[in-house]
């Protein structure tokens, strides 16, 4: 699967070089580049791509606003949210209106071309300590409730495979739990994904601290 990625950021000289860089990797191919998170909504409105590398940061309507537009028009994009920071309410604010992770602007070639495979896959692009900050930062807000009925949409199975996936789990390790195949969990872990309407992993793990589905210190990596 090749990659279309449409890069948003204010800074010329930064996209010029993320697309140089990006457009070495056989994976991917750049199908636009802009200068405003206006621009990035009215290009995803025009032309679908599967992930928008979006600057947090814009003159106008910033990264947060443009994510939450972007995902509203074309709910199968990504987006990978860049910042010269590391963690903090910009970021926050991005994941929260769909992104489906973040990437400071430091980071390597190779970890930048990778990021962008990776939530095209439906995986989040966040590591196990920006995660856990970022489940701290749902815990202080007000949880939307509504976790019955929508459990209630899952089959048993796909139940087993949410909360897994929200403890952390990969799919090998929910294969072996479940005594299922790979290609089985992948099947289960879409399923589970279109009924609740989440983007991917990252959301599985705030959807379930939200609604009282994991707890606090019940995060296990796998």
């Amino acid at each position: 699967m090749t990659v279309r990625v449409l890069l948003a950021d204010d800074q010329e000289l930064l996209r010029e070089a993320l697309a140089l860089m990006l457009a070495r990797d056989d994976r991917i191919e750049i199908a636009g580049s802009v200068g405003s998170g206006d621009e990035a909504i009215s290009f995803v409105r025009a032309r679908a791509v599967d992930v928008v590398l979006m600057d947090v940061r814009m003159p106008g309507t910033d990264g947060i606003a443009a994510t939450a537009e972007v995902r509203r028009i074309r709910p199968d994009t990504r987006v990978l949210v860049l910042t010269t920071f590391d963690l903090d309410e910009y970021v926050f604010g991005a994941i929260r209106a769909g992104a489906s992770g973040f990437l400071t602007k430091d980071a390597t070639p190779q970890a930048v071309a990778d990021a962008v495979v990776a939530v095209a896959e439906g995986e989040a692009a966040m590591g196990d300590a920006a995660i856990a900050a970022m489940v701290g930062f749902v815990r202080e807000g007000v949880a939307t409730g509504g976790a019955e009925e929508a459990l209630a949409a899952l089959s048993p199975r796909e139940q087993d495979v949410l909360r897994l996936l929200a403890s952390g789990a990969g799919n090998d390790v929910i294969a072996q739990r479940l005594f299922v195949s790979p290609n089985t969990v992948k099947t289960h872990v879409k399923a589970v994904l279109a009924k609740l309407g989440l983007p991917d992993r990252l959301h599985v793990v705030i959807w379930a601290y939200e609604n009282g589905i994991l707890r606090p210190g019940s995060h296990p990596r796998g």
